[in-house]
């Protein structure tokens, strides 16, 4: 790593697993000190905190449910006070609720909107009162933004294109002050969430692929660290696709 990131301070949000926890190391090996949130399993996001620590960083976890919006708020100005400020943001907390539009409880609706699209809303607000030019906000949407193939996805994917709208009017908001803001839209991807090994996997690698694989967490990882990084501030208001070509 040639550590162009070192020094910085991020925040990241579902911290604890999967893409989030592979974000939190690869900018721990980039310099960046790191905040991350998580709402279950202390002892998993103190583990990736420490992991980053021994990269020579400060590390923090911090106990936040995206769907609270005060709780966020209050993560954004914990990460300011121990950090010393935040130049980084990375929306990466989401939940995945699937079902046919007439089975669709409403609270499901509402836990996917204020988890995937009215967090990152209430984070980049309370973040971009800190940040000074240079800052970099990225939000991990969905390549199911802009192509939803199967039956249950619609309000998921109805979240994730909401950001893409976000983006592009935020991108005029915060140019002036040298902000960006973009979107990464990663497709299938070897989590927890959705394991590589699963029936539903079978399907898609065989279906919809162009590379016949699941992705991994850190090739996402290296996109967001991209958009972190000084070559990518001329990138704003954009949604960048790392999906195998899954929407090819």
């Amino acid at each position: 790593m040639n550590q162009t990131l070192k020094n910085k301070r991020a925040l990241i949000t579902g911290g604890s697993r999967g893409i989030g926890a592979a974000i939190v190391k690869r900018l721990a090996r980039e310099g960046v000190h790191v905040a991350l949130t998580y709402s279950n399993s202390p002892d998993r996001a103190n583990e990736v905190a420490k992991m980053a620590q021994s990269l020579g960083v400060k590390a923090i976890a911090i106990k936040a449910d995206s769907a609270d919006a005060n709780a966020i708020i209050a993560a954004v100005e914990h990460t300011v006070k121990e950090l010393g400020g935040i130049d980084i943001l990375i929306n990466n907390a989401g939940v995945l609720a699937l079902g046919p539009i007439d089975g669709f409880s409403l609270a499901d609706f509402d836990r996917t909107i204020a988890v995937n699209v009215r967090a990152v809303f209430v984070a980049t607000q309370a973040a971009v009162k800190h940040m000074k030019e240079g800052g970099r906000i990225i939000n991990i949407g969905s390549c199911n933004a802009e192509r939803m193939p199967f039956s249950g996805g619609g309000v998921y994917a109805m979240s994730k294109s909401a950001l893409v709208g976000l983006v592009k009017g935020l991108a005029r908001d915060l140019g002036a002050r040298a902000i960006t803001i973009n979107n990464v839209q990663p497709g299938p991807i070897d989590t927890e969430m959705n394991p590589d090994n699963s029936e539903f996997a079978g399907m898609l690698k065989k279906q919809f692929m162009a590379l016949p694989r699941y992705g991994n967490a850190d090739e996402v990882a290296g996109m967001v660290a991209y958009l972190a990084g000084p070559e990518a501030a001329y990138v704003t208001g954009a949604s960048l696709t790392i999906d195998g070509g899954f929407n090819a």
